[in-house]
């Protein structure tokens, strides 16, 4: 990175900004792994260096892809706040649209299509660290009464996250946008394989269903999508292999779809309360954070839980906060990214199929954000949703930076 500006092009003189960039950017690796205050410290940071080196000479920045339907989100997620019953209330619950301006701060970060290599080869390795210990967590936890930092919580695998759900969500979309790239890996990328495995075995272990499938989704379109099918289907072979040798994951796939477990039923009873919700506030929802308010009188008799704070389906959750005009505006936000990662994937020279690899796993990973989405609130939770906003920027960068080497 040293030497250039944030687009490609040579700068003389001002290596220093690059390792800034850099160092900055590896802090946010690190965060998005293990540290919820380290990431949004590094970003915070990133966005303060950004915006001061963006005004000298010979820096520039990479735009702003995607503003309509991230304005229009945004926007309409403050008239929902402003119009529902405690709007207080509703405009800091609302503060989460923030976490999407990763998306921006990592798109003018990223100088480069090899440092977009650099940094979803570090997310992998850096994922990779903390499944290696989730796995020791799940395989190692003592029982649920058990203590201390690594072993709390550790019948399902969570790593160093507080719940298992943002490990799942986390390591879906990592492990989805490194599978195309690991099809075109040299022999000096060997470690990737062995910490791709890694991660897919810490998934197994969170037992969370819906990110599952979110990975099977995600992994299919890497598969067919990719030009070496049989590596991505002797990975996913691997993956099938790690199943059916642990029976808790073979028993949890078998509840699948199954109307007698108990969570499954729960889940139904917040589908038809949401429903309810959505069909009496179509226009401007109830407004972010107040679901936790309503749901009580929404809830069937059915219902065992008596009060959520979410529906555990994203686009529910957005319909019922945000009425029909925040949903469409969140669609539109991923469905203009794929369209857009889609043609940057086309665009891409020939001879460059590591870089064709890299974007087609981006967008297969934000698929299976939008799929695992259906069965939690992921876009609530700011650990996945601030991996699936950086991993949008790659695509973004790799089209930028078109020029041959």
């Amino acid at each position: 990175m040293s030497g250039t500006d944030r687009s490609g092009a040579a700068e003389p003189g001002s290596p220093w900004v690059g390792r800034v960039d850099a160092w900055l950017l590896a802090a946010l690796t690190v965060g998005l792994a293990a540290s919820i205050t380290l990431s949004e410290f590094a970003l915070a940071i990133l966005a303060l260096w950004l915006t001061v080196t963006r005004r000298w000479p010979g820096v520039r920045g990479g735009g702003w892809p995607l503003a309509a339907p991230m304005t229009a989100f945004a926007a309409w997620t403050l008239v929902a706040a402003v119009a529902s019953a405690r709007p207080l209330e509703s405009l800091v619950a609302a503060k989460s649209v923030l976490s999407l301006g990763a998306f921006y701060v990592v798109l003018n970060a990223l100088p480069d299509r090899a440092a977009a290599h650099r940094f979803t080869a570090g997310l992998l390795l850096a994922f990779a660290a903390v499944g290696a210990l989730a796995v020791v967590q799940a395989v190692g936890c003592p029982g649920p009464e058990a203590t201390g930092l690594l072993f709390r919580k550790c019948l399902r695998a969570r790593g160093l996250f507080s719940t298992y759900m943002t490990l799942a969500g986390t390591l879906t979309l990592v492990l989805v946008a490194t599978l195309p790239p690991l099809t075109c890996a040299g022999r000096g990328a060997w470690w990737k394989w062995p910490a791709w495995i890694v991660g897919v075995l810490a998934l197994g272990l969170t037992y969370v269903r819906g990110a599952w499938l979110g990975f099977a989704v995600g992994a299919l379109m890497d598969t067919v999508g990719g030009r070496r099918r049989r590596l991505a289907l002797a990975a996913v072979a691997v993956v099938v292999i790690a199943a059916v040798v642990t029976p808790g994951v073979v028993r949890r796939l078998g509840t699948i779809g199954d109307l007698a477990d108990p969570t499954t039923r729960e889940r139904l009873a917040m589908l038809s309360a949401g429903i309810a919700m959505a069909h009496d506030h179509p226009l401007t929802g109830v407004g972010p954070g107040q679901v936790k308010h309503l749901y009580p009188r929404y809830a069937p008799p059915e219902a065992v839980r008596r009060h959520t704070s979410h529906l555990h389906d994203t686009p529910l959750q957005i319909l019922v906060e945000r009425g029909l005009p925040g949903l469409a505006a969140w669609l539109a936000i991923f469905a203009a990214f794929i369209v857009r990662g889609l043609r940057a994937g086309r665009r891409a020279p020939g001879d460059r199929p590591e870089d064709r690899a890299l974007v087609l796993g981006c967008v297969a990973a934000l698929v299976a954000f939008v799929v695992a989405g259906l069965f939690e609130y992921n876009f609530g939770d700011t650990e996945v949703l601030l991996v699936a906003a950086a991993l949008m920027a790659v695509p973004l960068v790799i089209e930028r930076d078109r020029r041959p080497s």
